[in-house]
């Protein structure tokens, strides 16, 4: 299927690896161009190798607050546009709601809620200018119901639900939608890092890539404000 988004252009974060990096690779083999950020380049230089497409490369840390300026800025200055944002970065620690301190509580809602709020905030008037845009919050399941042992992601992830509901229906009249992609448990280095010993029933980082892209197609204008959820089924809310 042809989701109608051919040279278009997104700004992927933290793609250099796992959901981030199947999504670029997802956008890319539908022709999009891509400026894609990690904190390191040596795995974006792959990526721009195999994607297939023109790729510009932003290195930096996603909770760095000129970041988000700056990666509008040079999709502006490389293509002339953007039109698709995904806004991804690296989960928080594991911990109890007693374990976790004032410190990583706050670190985490700077990763997880307001670098992304950031990020869309900078790309906002771009888009809401050529009255198109698709804008993709990778978060967790965390934001619809809350995980055992993921306090800091229990906090931060329903967080950035809230904010990104607000602004989904602000964004309803300019042609820019924006909806949250939930993942469960995909077969990324995540998984290792959250010691899960059960990989029976895992998702695939390729096609969670592939439904991000379709979120991101020409033909979901009318799908906004939504939480998607990519997980097997595992979250039991209605």
């Amino acid at each position: 299927m042809d989701l109608g988004i051919s040279d278009r252009v997104a700004v992927i974060t933290a793609a250099s690896r796992g959901l981030g990096r199947a999504t670029a690779m997802a956008l890319a083999a539908e022709g999009v161009r891509l400026v894609v950020n990690a904190r390191s380049a040596d795995q974006l230089t792959l990526l721009r190798d195999e994607a297939g497409v023109e790729v510009e490369i932003v290195a930096g840390d996603m909770n760095d607050e000129h970041l988000p300026e700056l990666l509008v800025n040079r999709a502006l200055e490389r293509f002339g546009r953007l039109d698709i944002v995904v806004a991804n970065n690296a989960g928080p620690a594991p911990g109890g709601a007693f374990e976790v301190t004032d410190q990583q509580i706050l670190d985490s809602l700077t990763a997880n809620t307001l670098s992304v709020i950031r990020l869309v905030r900078a790309a906002q008037p771009v888009m809401v200018e050529q009255q198109w845009g698709r804008v993709c919050l990778i978060a967790s399941g965390s934001a619809r119901q809350p995980m055992d042992n993921l306090a800091l992601s229990n906090v931060s992830r329903p967080a950035l639900w809230g904010w990104a509901k607000t602004a989904a229906n602000e964004l309803t009249a300019s042609g820019v939608t924006l909806n949250l992609v939930c993942p469960g448990a995909h077969s990324t280095d995540r998984l290792i890092e959250l010691g899960r010993q059960d990989r029976s029933y895992v998702g695939h980082p390729d096609d969670f890539g592939r439904i991000v892209a379709f979120l991101c197609s020409a033909y979901t204008s009318y799908l906004t404000g939504t939480a998607v959820i990519v997980d097997g089924g595992r979250v039991q809310g209605l």
